[in-house]
């Protein structure tokens, strides 16, 4: 195989390292199965994995350049990302209230909807997640709900009756099948290690979680859902790819006009969007202007109507 018409191709040169590397630790695999014959049982499930890897990525590679323009289609899978902002615990419960939210409306719709990673609060709220969800227009549906979200009522733990207020922030960033950035591997430092929680043997002794830090821009991802490492990192690189993507995109943003700006707008992480009123039983998309009663019905995932009402002036 000549696999230098895939490193000078700019569409594919990324996963062509990918490929490259895998080579690579195909053959130390192998290596280490010759200095150590004991190895051989444990080395075939890691070279059955890396070899199927190696094919998929081949795959992919034959795929982007056969069909062209097919990477504009929109994207059907996104990394959906909750972070709890202010408000303390209150702020988490809400961070896994909304992460609960767009999981029951995938289900509705009938997507999947899979948790990469998570850090939880001590009441079981999140502090931050990150999901995985597919399905044929989930981008289009979902990225109107990217920005801060706001929920104001009185926590059980309120002796005064005081309304309290948090926030949550939601990030929906798009996966496309071929990479928008070149990631260069020399970037990249990648660690295992021992996935936490309850999931059986394999998780608890076997080093299936990943972290990569992207060094150039600090980014850190992890995947820790899956029980296979090589699982893991695929998700993990398609989350660093998907947030470069964006942070990319945010620089070309910056660059235009104010005026430019103010016109074509930008769904932002600090922007709020949205206020869930819990004792005016209460949901106000502050962008839109309109309201929706029924917050345990919104938040129990039926937000069709909220996601439409943003659709349909970009039908008319």
């Amino acid at each position: 195989m000549d696999l230098e018409q895939y490193k000078k191709n700019p569409k594919t040169k990324y996963l062509a390292e990918m490929y490259q590397k895998l080579l690579e630790e195909e053959t130390n695999l192998d290596h280490l199965v010759a200095d150590d014959p004991s190895m051989v049982g444990l080395a075939a499930d890691e070279k059955r994995r890396i070899v199927e890897q190696r094919e998929g990525v081949l795959k992919q590679m034959d795929d982007i350049l056969a069909g062209g323009g097919e990477e504009a289609a929109p994207p059907k899978e996104v990394i959906l990302e909750v972070r709890a902002g202010a408000g303390g615990e209150e702020a988490a419960l809400f961070a896994r209230e909304l992460a609960d939210m767009y999981g029951r409306y995938a289900g509705n719709v009938g997507w999947s909807f899979k948790k990469i990673d998570g850090s939880e609060s001590e009441l079981g709220g999140y502090k931050e997640a990150s999901f995985e969800i597919r399905g044929g227009d989930a981008y289009e549906k979902l990225r109107h709900e990217t920005g801060v979200h706001r929920i104001q009522r009185i926590p059980a733990t309120e002796k005064s009756g005081r309304i309290h207020t948090s926030t949550a922030s939601v990030a929906v960033l798009p996966v496309y099948k071929t990479a928008g950035v070149e990631i260069n591997p020399a970037d990249i430092e990648v660690a295992f290690s021992r996935a936490g929680g309850p999931g059986g043997q394999n998780v608890n002794k076997v080093e299936t979680a990943v972290r990569i830090t992207h060094t150039p821009t600090g980014l850190v991802v992890r995947s820790t859902a899956e029980r296979s490492q090589q699982k893991n990192r695929e998700k993990a690189f398609a989350v660093l790819a998907a947030k470069l993507a964006e942070m990319k995109e945010e620089e070309e943003f910056a660059k235009l006009s104010a005026e430019r700006r103010a016109q074509i707008g930008r769904a932002d992480r600090s922007e709020k969007i949205r206020t869930y009123n819990i004792p005016q039983d209460r949901v106000t998309d502050h962008r839109l202007k309109q309201s929706w009663h029924g917050v345990p019905r919104i938040l129990g995932g039926d937000i069709g109507e909220i996601i439409e009402a943003f659709r349909v002036p970009e039908a008319s």
